[in-house]
């Protein structure tokens, strides 16, 4: 398996670089605007530098604004892709979903395997608890652009059921809170790599789902293990972490 690392030179870029040396796996090249070489690997400013012919999928930790241009490579090149950005708008989901009818796309806002089992598992605790109240909170580093998380959107979608709706901040409200809003807090500080907690909230009684990221490195470990299977995949449709699971 040969890595075409796009955002390259971020922190997750280099988290790939060393998760992939350790594991024996090629990186071909990587793509930064940053340019600045760091391992064995050329890093390129764009695309135009890139030879695809011995790429066999392409992992994206960029930036939103990067999505058309690394879409574009993808396509033209026949080459599968791995997005594991967060903060796309509703058009660029759209054009990701279009990519996905000619390459093979794996999308997840968190390429984290426990965060699978959590969002799995407040999934099953919201089926079975309906007159809970639900809150989930999300922590990352100060240095995080987009609030909520994309993992805390995710959670969201996963537990909330079609009367529910979010609520992003309760300063200014004067009322009593709605049976079926979700609470949806963000907490910006320091180094933290990220937590997320689900909670459920009876009467007389709680359940707390959290988890918590130690370090960058199960990002780069999950993005290969989806890296490895997309290369695997031959129809052309957007996969996420369910078919990893094979669920």
């Amino acid at each position: 398996m040969n890595i075409i690392l796009s955002g390259a030179c971020g922190r997750m870029g280099h988290e790939v670089a060393r998760a992939a040396a350790s594991q024996g796996i090629r990186i071909l090249c990587g793509v930064d605007q940053k340019e600045e070489a760091y391992d064995s690997f050329p890093v390129f400013r764009d695309f135009s530098c890139v030879q695809p012919e011995n790429g066999s999928v392409i992992i994206d930790f960029s930036l939103p604004s990067f999505l058309s241009e690394v879409l574009a490579f993808a396509k033209e090149n026949h080459i599968p892709i791995v997005l594991a950005t967060t903060g796309y708008t509703e058009e660029q989901i759209d054009c990701i979903r279009a990519a996905s009818a000619e390459i093979p796309v794996f999308r997840s806002a968190n390429m984290s395997l426990g965060v699978h089992v959590l969002k799995l598992l407040s999934r099953m605790a919201a089926n079975l608890l309906p007159e809970f109240d639900i809150e989930i909170i999300e922590k990352h580093h100060n240095q995080k652009a987009d609030a909520p998380s994309g993992t805390a959107i995710m959670l969201y979608d996963a537990v909330a059921g079609k009367d529910h709706f979010p609520v992003y901040d309760r300063h200014d409200q004067k009322q009593k809170r709605r049976k079926n809003e979700i609470g949806m807090l963000s907490v910006r500080g320091g180094t933290v790599s990220g937590e997320h907690e689900v909670g459920f909230y009876g009467n007389g009684e709680s359940i707390l789902i959290i988890h918590t990221a130690q370090n960058r490195s199960i990002f780069a470990e999950g993005a290969l293990k989806a890296a490895a299977f997309l290369s695997g995949q031959t129809v052309c449709r957007e996969y996420c972490m369910d078919d990893l699971f094979s669920i």
